[in-house]
């Protein structure tokens, strides 16, 4: 099962945008604009973690984090990322005494704050999300988050020999040649184009999630 990930955020482009980063990370989001509605769901469910933008109307960020600091009630120790527009040093201090286990100024980088999420629930000895992709050899399937992939057979015979090896670096000549045992399709100028449309299938399939890298001069190599 996904770790639960609250972002407190009543942005509701930027909220989406996070929560589907966390999606892709592996984490379940849950997203809340009101910080009342999210301190009780956080006393019924506690979740790994949350993202808590400072300035919310009503109750705000550093009031919410004080809150669940200074109460013995359920969540009152969960990690917390705090996110504000506000730069300031003393609001970053702020943030810290109130609380805060780390704090983004925005405009930020969604990729950076899922670094943080990992760093913060690594530190807190909390299990890392469970693996997003997986290869079902019987079915020829690979899924994302239990989606399955609609891939070609060379494409399933390229992205299983680098989803197998992670961090390895895969020449062009070694994924054809797993593509050409795999499917009569694989020529010698399409290894490129296959891992173009694996990219964007995976992209449809979990946003922002980017698992295939391009090692230049060598190939390609796999991260997740």
């Amino acid at each position: 099962m996904s770790q639960a990930i609250m972002i407190v955020e009543d942005e509701p482009e930027l909220a989406a945008l996070v929560a589907d980063y966390a999606r892709a990370a592996g984490y379940a989001p849950q997203v809340f604009g009101d910080s009342r509605e999210a301190l009780a769901a956080i006393r019924t469910a506690p979740p790994a973690l949350v993202v808590l933008d400072l300035m919310l109307p009503g109750l705000d960020g550093l009031s919410l984090c004080r809150a669940l600091r200074e109460s013995d009630e359920p969540g009152n120790e969960l990690p917390v990322i705090m996110v504000t527009a506000r730069v300031e040093e003393i609001d970053r201090l702020l943030g810290l005494e109130a609380g805060a286990d780390d704090y983004l100024c925005k405009p930020f980088s969604p990729r950076e704050l899922m670094a943080r999420i990992k760093a913060i629930l690594r530190r807190a000895g909390t299990a890392q999300p469970p693996r997003l992709l997986a290869i079902d050899e019987a079915a020829r399937r690979i899924t994302i988050h239990g989606q399955p992939l609609d891939l070609t057979p060379s494409e399933f015979a390229i992205l299983a020999t680098l989803a197998r090896r992670p961090g390895r670096v895969f020449s062009r000549t070694q994924l054809l040649d797993a593509a050409r045992a795999d499917s009569l399709e694989a020529t010698d100028r399409a290894v490129d184009s296959h891992v173009k449309n694996l990219r964007r299938k995976i992209e449809a399939a979990a946003p922002g999630l980017e698992p295939i890298h391009s090692i230049y001069g060598l190939g390609y190599r796999f991260d997740l």
